[in-house]
């Protein structure tokens, strides 16, 4: 059910997943932040197991709604991720790094969801 949009999706959501792991340690160990660092984890590596999940999905209703549940984890992730930016607890240039791959993330799940929608229809 997966294709090529779909593994590039899964590869950047993986290479995110790191960016995010290195962003809690590095909040965790430099700036003794753990309730918001804690938040951006949980969300920011939900996305990339979420599109391995649809990897597998029974049905393209299974598929569009684990897309859909990842697009609604990247969205909270942007959040957290702003939220440290404006409270000072990372920077405007790490903020404008790791945001970047976040709403190319967004995209890619749009996409893919609004794909899977449209065939859906023609199945039907």
């Amino acid at each position: 059910m997966i294709n090529k949009k779909e593994n590039i999706l899964k590869d950047k959501s993986y290479a995110f997943s790191l960016r995010i792991i290195k962003a809690y340690k590095f909040l965790n160990k430099k700036n003794c932040e753990f309730a918001l660092s804690n938040q951006l984890i949980r969300n920011g590596t939900a996305i990339g197991a979420l599109i391995r999940e649809a990897e597998y999905a029974q049905s393209i209703a299974d598929f569009i709604n684990k897309m859909s549940v990842a697009l609604k984890e990247t969205n909270e992730t942007e959040y957290w991720l702003t939220l440290l930016k404006d409270s000072g607890y990372i920077t405007d240039n790490m903020f404008n790094s790791i945001v970047e791959d976040c709403r190319e993330i967004l995209k890619l799940l749009i996409s893919s969801i609004k794909t899977a929608k449209s065939k859906s229809r023609k199945t039907k």
